[in-house]
C-alpha cells in the first residue's frame, strides 16, 4: 500500500483571484503554486492534474529551471482529474500531452505516474481500476472530511462551465459515493472522470483559465452560476490563476 502524505483540510474554503497579466504570468503563477503546495506537504504529496491545452506552457514551466531543480520529484505523485478513452500515445491523450511537456522532462519514478489505464478497453472496468489506485493511494476506503486526498488539484474550464470531463447536467455532477466514473463529453467521445468529492478533496484547488475567449463563461462562474466548474468548493483554499482577456480587464 502506497503512502500518501496526511494533508490537512482547512475548516471553510476561502477564494483567491489572482488576474495576471498573460497566459505566461498566470501559468507561472500556477507553476508557483504546486511548488508551494509539494514543499509544504511532508511525505508523498499527490497532485491531481488538468488536461486540455490551457496547461500546457505551465507543465512546461516546471520541467524547466528554476521550477526543475526545486521540486521534490521524488516523493510526489501524479493523478488525472480526466481523460479520453484513447490509447496513452494517442494525440487527444491527456496523459501523453502532460507525458510530453513535464514527465519525459524530469526524475519522477515511474511508479508515482498514476495514468488511467485506458487499456482495459471497458469504461466501466477503466473507472474501477483508477478508483482503485485512488483508494490505494489514499490509504482509506472513503475520503476522510479532515484528511485530503491531493496537495492540490488543477482544473480548468470549458467555455460550456465544465472542469475535468463534468460538463452541464451530467449526472456525474451529483455522484457522493464513486470516486471515478466514465462520462461522455458533447462530441460523444467516451471519457473517465473524477467525481466532485474527489476533485475537492484537496489542500488547495486551483483553476488556470486564461484567453478572452474564456471571459463569458468566467464572468457567469464568479457570479455563482451553477455550472460544473462553478460547483467545485474544496474545504481548503481555492484559487484561480487568470489572465487579463479572460477576466475582461486590460
Amino acid at each position: 500500500m502506497m503512502m500518501q502524505a496526511r494533508v490537512a483540510m482547512a475548516n471553510a474554503s476561502q477564494i483567491e483571484r489572482l488576474v495576471l497579466d498573460d497566459q505566461a504570468s498566470a501559468a507561472r503563477a500556477a507553476a508557483e503554486w504546486l511548488l508551494e503546495r509539494a514543499l509544504a506537504v511532508e511525505g508523498g504529496p499527490g497532485f491531481c492534474l488538468s488536461g486540455g491545452s490551457t496547461p500546457r506552457i505551465l507543465y512546461a514551466m516546471l520541467a524547466a529551471a528554476p521550477f526543475r531543480d526545486r521540486f521534490p520529484w521524488d516523493r510526489a505523485h501524479w493523478f488525472f482529474g480526466d481523460e479520453r478513452l484513447v490509447p496513452s500515445d494517442s494525440p487527444r491523450s491527456n496523459y501523453r500531452m502532460v507525458r510530453e511537456a513535464l514527465f519525459d522532462h524530469v526524475p519522477i519514478p515511474a511508479a508515482s505516474i498514476h495514468r488511467v489505464p485506458t487499456e482495459l478497453g471497458d469504461a466501466a472496468k477503466i473507472a474501477a481500476a483508477y478508483e482503485d489506485d485512488l483508494k490505494a493511494f489514499y490509504g482509506e476506503p472513503a475520503l476522510a472530511a479532515e484528511r485530503s486526498l491531493f496537495a492540490a488539484t488543477l482544473l480548468g474550464v470549458g467555455e460550456d462551465g465544465h472542469t475535468a470531463s463534468l460538463f452541464p447536467n451530467s449526472l456525474a455532477l451529483d455522484e457522493r459515493t464513486r470516486w471515478a466514473v466514465p462520462a461522455m463529453g458533447p462530441d460523444n467521445e467516451p471519457r473517465l472522470t473524477l467525481t466532485p468529492p474527489v476533485l475537492e478533496s484537496a489542500g488547495e484547488v486551483g483553476f488556470l483559465v486564461t484567453g478572452a475567449d474564456k471571459h463569458p463563461i468566467l464572468t457567469r462562474i464568479w457570479q455563482d452560476d451553477d455550472l460544473p466548474a462553478a460547483r467545485i468548493q474544496p474545504a481548503g483554499r481555492l484559487r484561480w490563476f487568470v489572465d487579463r482577456g479572460a477576466a475582461g480587464s486590460r
